[in-house]
C-alpha cells in the first residue's frame, strides 16, 4: 500500500508538470493534407493568445425592430435606400465607430446639411463620396464573393478596426511590382516547361521572384505557412492542394475586382494627401482584412448583425425583409437588383501594365484623415 501512495504521489506532480506544458509555451501540429507529405501548420500557444488578445470585436448595437422599409426621411441616400429608418440609423451609427473612431457623424457629413456631398464651404466632401462607394463594395463581397467570405462575411470595421485607413495599403513605387497581381496583372506562373522563353513560356527569374514574393506575403497576411494552401510536393497541382487554395484563389479574384472597380476609380475623389506619390488611389491586398489571422478577426460574424450589409436576401438562412424584395422571391429565376449607383466618379485612365510605376506598401494613416484639400 505505501508503494502504492508513493507512486500516486509522485503521478500527481508529473500530470500536472505535463499540463503546464500544454500552456503558453506548447505547440500544436494540425495535419491539413494527406499523410506523409508533411502538409500541416504548427500553432505556438503564446502568440496565438497575444494575436488573438489584440483582436476586439465591437458589442453589437441593439436590433432596429421589424419597422418595415420604405422611404427614407432624407435626401440623397443612394445606397442604403432599402432599409427601414431604424435599420438605417443604427448602420450609420455602427459606421461612424468603425471608420471615424469616435462616432463623430462629422467625418463623413456636412453637419449644417447631412444631405450634401460637399462642405460648407463648397469644396467635395470625399470621404462621403469614399463611404458610399465602400457600402457599393462591401455589398458587393458578402453577395458576390461567398466562395471566399464564406458565413463570416465582412463589415467596414473587418479593415478599418476604428481607424480611417486600413493596414497594409499599397500605391504604386519599384519595389513591390508583385502586388499588381491584385489589380492587372494574370494569374502567378513560375512553371516552365520549355528551355527557351517564348510568347507560350513567359516564365521567368523575375516572374518566380514576384510570385515567390507575393506567396510570402499572403503567408503573412494570414499568419500560416506554404502548407495551408499547396502541396509542397508539387506546389503547381490543384488536384493535391488543400481546399483552402480554392479560397485564396476566389479572394484573389475578389481582390482584383475590389481594386478595380471601387477603389482605384476613386483616384480624382481623394485629396492629394490620401494619394500615392505618383498620383494613385490607395488599394487593398490580403493583410488589409486579414491582419495576420487565418480568418479575418478570427471568424467572427459582425455582418449577421448588421443586415443592411448583406447584399443579400438572408445571411446564415435569417431572412431579412428590407433586402428579400430585391432578390429571387417574387418569380423563379428573377436576378437582384444592382445597388444604387453612387455619386459620378471621373473616369481613371490606366496606363499599361509596363508602363505604370509599381506600388509601395504603407500601414497606417496618410496625413490628417480630417484635412480635405
Amino acid at each position: 500500500m505505501s508503494i502504492l501512495r508513493r507512486s500516486i504521489g509522485l503521478v500527481a506532480p508529473l500530470a500536472l508538470l505535463s499540463l503546464g506544458a500544454c500552456g503558453d509555451t506548447a505547440t500544436d501540429s494540425v495535419q491539413v493534407g494527406y499523410r506523409g507529405t508533411g502538409m500541416e501548420q504548427n500553432y505556438d500557444h503564446g502568440d496565438l493568445k497575444k494575436q488573438f488578445a489584440q483582436v476586439k470585436i465591437p458589442t453589437p448595437l441593439p436590433p432596429a425592430g421589424e419597422s418595415p422599409p420604405g422611404p427614407l426621411p432624407w435626401q440623397n441616400v443612394q445606397v442604403l435606400n432599402d432599409i427601414s429608418v431604424g435599420e438605417f440609423n443604427r448602420t450609420m451609427v455602427a459606421m461612424s465607430t468603425w471608420v471615424a473612431g469616435t462616432g463623430n457623424c462629422a467625418y463623413c457629413h456636412n453637419i449644417a446639411n447631412l444631405a450634401a456631398d460637399t462642405l460648407p464651404n463648397g469644396k467635395p466632401l470625399y470621404t462621403k463620396l469614399v463611404a458610399r462607394r465602400m457600402l457599393q463594395m462591401t455589398r458587393q463581397i458578402n453577395g458576390q464573393y461567398s466562395q471566399h467570405v464564406k458565413n463570416t462575411g465582412v463589415t467596414c470595421y473587418t479593415c478599418h478596426m476604428g481607424k480611417p485607413l486600413p493596414n497594409g495599403l499599397w500605391f504604386y513605387s519599384s519595389q513591390t511590382d508583385y502586388l499588381r497581381h491584385y489589380l492587372d496583372r494574370d494569374g502567378a506562373r513560375v512553371v516552365t516547361r520549355d528551355v527557351a522563353p517564348s510568347n507560350a513560356n513567359r516564365s521567368s527569374v523575375k516572374q518566380t521572384e514576384w510570385t515567390y514574393a507575393l506567396m510570402i506575403s499572403q503567408s503573412r497576411s494570414l499568419g500560416v505557412n506554404c502548407t495551408y494552401c499547396h502541396n509542397t510536393r508539387q506546389f503547381a497541382s490543384w488536384k493535391e492542394a488543400p481546399p483552402a487554395r480554392v479560397t485564396a484563389y476566389h479572394g484573389i479574384l475578389m481582390l482584383r475586382d475590389v481594386n478595380q472597380n471601387y477603389l482605384s476609380p476613386l483616384q480624382p475623389v481623394y485629396p492629394s494627401v490620401r494619394l500615392g506619390t505618383q498620383g494613385d488611389a490607395p488599394k487593398a491586398q490580403c493583410v488589409t482584412c486579414h491582419n495576420g489571422n487565418y480568418k479575418p478577426l478570427y471568424g467572427a460574424q459582425m455582418v449577421k448583425d448588421y443586415p443592411a450589409l448583406w447584399g443579400r436576401a438572408d445571411w446564415n438562412g435569417v431572412p431579412f425583409q428590407g433586402l428579400s424584395p430585391k432578390a429571387d422571391t417574387t418569380s423563379a429565376g428573377a436576378a437582384p437588383a444592382a445597388p444604387a449607383a453612387a455619386a459620378p466618379v471621373p473616369a481613371v485612365k490606366r496606363s499599361s501594365a509596363r508602363t505604370v510605376p509599381a506600388p509601395t506598401v504603407i500601414g497606417g494613416a496618410v496625413g490628417s484623415p480630417n484635412t480635405p484639400k
